[in-house]
């Protein structure tokens, strides 16, 4: 036993003098930095055993035993500046080099290089340190490789060009949609009863009239042709109008009370109450023009379809217009107006290149009676919508969420009922019979009634304060709901591991302005959750301050569909509203926002909106365009306690991108913030 205690002592001893000759003069440590944007800092820290380690700092030109780094020809571009030293400098005159002054550490000693980076790189730093030291009375040199991967993502970029999809590549997509709405509007649009019953005759006129049935068919061409093109002026037109025009147009209650009476009387008309058309003088000077065989003379027999169909039509041109307005940049409209044209005018084409196909066409009668009526309560929907806007515009919260739905199942429950032949109106024809002389529904009715009863009862859950994300962007905000039955809690962000943050947020500097007004338009996200939000900038940086936390800028809208979309599709993913319920200071400021006027010591001249900000919405409006130069809503910015964009540019409502996407933007916005607020 002593035997085998003395050789394990014996052990110990050598691994020390063999560990001892293994230890290094100077002791190093790498790692890296990342400041953002591409900008990094190679850190090495240099810890010296027991010997004096010679700065970089030269002695003299004479004795060059400074020490020093070499990098590799490849990187150099990279490096940004000269290496930095910092640590407890030392000097003094060493008699064993003739009392020059020498430059030296004991103790730790930090070299920090900048590196600068642009987006998608990806380096190798490789390169050495020639460094020098004084053990005893010699003075020794060794060498130390570095060897350090970089490589920029760009992920705070890459996370602000999501954002420019919503304006730029999307909003450049979008026109490609509207175009396909358009279609689909102007082929429905042709089958209703005042254009679907013009086809044989008109397709027939043609025919007849025509030397040859090849000159039949050119003439039918230029007809639809001069259709397409009337449209596609109508969104010319409409497009020189500018995007702010369009913005500010669309949340004006008075434009919104105009289409809410449009879309009532249209839907009253609809259902059979009356007939609206054109003053017929404008038909029959237009119809006049039309008798001439010339090109010109067809051109005005398209002209007069135009007019003499509005009654059918001018909803769909309406409808499309508020769409395209101020989107896929001027060429929304030309391009949702170019469809509508195209889908009324192709069938024309068909049926004159293909003239025995009218022998199948449907004669118009009960079917096109239904589709009409089918139409007017759509129209009612659609104006409850706009009667909405007005609703809220003005505060009169006449139009609450919960009363919007109720009238929302009224109207599609009749529908259903209606197309299953249980309602009749004026104009109704009976119901096919079959051979045996009853009444049978056809598959087509049916399935529009069933569609119909279902999104009845989709809606009722609603009610109760349902999120109803199908419909979110239509039904008023949840902040009107007297009663809402779901309450979901989000989990405390485990970066903070606190419930109560957003007791926290309120308690420390509970929000103020506005929050009477605009509290009506939270998101039932937050309602739900209990998230704490601002509505007045300068209260939330105030309360970050205290909190030492970001600023989540919520540019959004009352009356903005993207927003209500985001908000209900976005917003209760658990990931996302606890981070922002735990780790930020949310607030949303409301760009249309004008029935309030900021107080005379508050009002100054934009330079960025070029006009004078007197309201609210033009004071956020404002801020948004100096933040990150752009309009429209929503547009989700981040800042630091001083106002300071964490990220360059805005997050917009894009529909490629989901909540995953959102709750990793909100990540990388929070690393950036810990990474400069440490």
């Amino acid at each position: 036993m002593i035997k085998h205690r003395i050789l394990f002592i014996a052990g110990i001893f050598l691994s020390l003098a063999m560990a001892a000759q293994d230890i290094k003069p100077v002791q190093f440590n790498f790692s890296k930095v990342d400041k953002g944007n591409g900008e990094y800092t190679l850190k090495i820290v240099a810890k010296p055993t027991a010997v004096k380690l010679f700065s970089i700092q030269k002695i003299s030109d004479d004795l060059p035993v400074n020490t020093s780094f070499s990098f590799d020809s490849t990187i150099k571009k990279y490096l940004q500046d000269s290496i930095a030293e910092t640590g407890s400098l030392q000097t003094e005159k060493d008699a064993a080099l003739n009392n020059t002054s020498i430059k030296f550490y004991t103790d730790s000693v930090i070299w920090l290089q900048k590196i600068k980076l642009s987006a998608g790189d990806s380096i190798r730093v490789k390169g050495s340190i020639i460094y020098y030291y004084k053990k005893g009375e010699s003075i020794e040199s060794a060498e130390q490789p570095i060897s350090m991967q970089f490589q920029y993502k760009a992920a705070s970029v890459e996370t602000a060009k999501t954002v420019a999809l919503t304006d730029t590549s999307f909003a450049n997509k979008s026109w490609l949609l509207l175009l396909l709405l358009g279609i689909g509007a102007g082929l429905l649009g042709f089958i209703t009863p005042c254009v679907y019953a013009l086809v044989p005759v008109t397709v027939s006129l043609f025919l007849k009239r025509s030397k040859t049935p090849a000159e039949g068919r050119k003439n039918v061409l230029v007809y639809a042709l001069s259709i397409i093109l009337i449209y596609t002026a109508i969104g010319a037109l409409a497009s020189i109008v500018p995007k702010t025009f369009w913005n500010n147009l669309s949340t004006n209650w008075i434009f919104n009370l105009f289409l809410f009476l449009m879309f009532l009387i249209f839907g009253i008309s609809f259902l059979g109450a009356f007939d609206i058309n054109l003053p017929s003088s404008w038909a029959n000077k237009l119809d006049s023009k039309s008798n001439s065989k010339s090109y010109v003379g067809i051109f005005f027999m398209a002209f007069t379809l135009v007019v003499v169909s509005f009654s059918c039509t001018g909803n769909f041109v309406a409808s499309i217009l508020g769409l395209a307005g101020g989107k896929a940049g001027n060429f929304g409209p030309i391009s949702g107006m170019f469809g509508f044209g195209f889908g009324l005018a192709f069938p024309f084409i068909i049926f004159a290149f293909f003239p025995k196909m009218l022998t199948v066409l449907t004669k118009s009668g009960g079917w096109q009676n239904a589709l009409k009526v089918t139409l007017g309560f759509v129209e009612l929907a659609f104006a409850l919508k706009f009667l909405s806007n007005v609703d809220v515009a003005k505060n009169l919260r006449i139009l609450d969420r919960e009363v919007f739905i109720v009238l929302w199942v009224t109207i599609f429950s009749l529908l259903g009922f209606y197309l299953l032949g249980k309602l009749k109106f004026k104009h109704d024809s009976e119901m096919p019979k079959n051979d045996w002389g009853l009444e049978y529904i056809p598959i087509p009715r049916l399935m529009l009634a069933i569609a119909s009863l279902a999104f009845s009862l989709y809606l009722i859950p609603g009610l109760w304060g349902a999120p109803l994300n199908a419909v979110s962007a239509f039904v008023p905000a949840a902040g009107t709901q007297d009663f809402i039955l779901y309450n979901q809690p989000a989990p405390s962000s485990a970066s903070t591991g606190n419930n109560n943050t957003a007791v926290t947020a309120s308690a420390a500097l509970p929000p103020i302005k506005y929050v009477k007004r605009l509290s009506n338009y939270e998101p039932l996200a937050a309602k739900q959750n209990n998230l704490v939000i601002y509505y007045d900038y300068n209260e939330a940086l105030a309360a970050a301050k205290v909190l030492k936390k970001p600023v989540m800028i919520d540019f959004t809208g009352i009356q903005c569909v993207n927003c209500r979309k985001f908000e209900a599709s976005i917003w209760p993913d658990n990931a996302v509203i606890s981070t922002m319920k735990n780790d930020f200071v949310v607030v949303s400021l409301f760009s249309d926002y004008d029935d309030e006027e900021l107080p005379d010591n508050e009002k100054f001249f934009s330079k960025a909106l070029n006009g004078q900000v007197i309201t609210v919405g033009d004071k956020n409006e404002d801020l948004q365009q100096k933040l990150i130069q752009a309009s429209g809503q929503p547009n989700y910015v981040f800042v630091d306690t001083e106002g300071k964009l964490l990220v360059p540019g805005g997050y917009g409502y894009n529909p490629t991108k989901g909540a995953k996407e959102f709750a990793a933007h909100l990540e990388n916005v929070l690393a950036i913030f810990k990474k400069e607020n440490p």
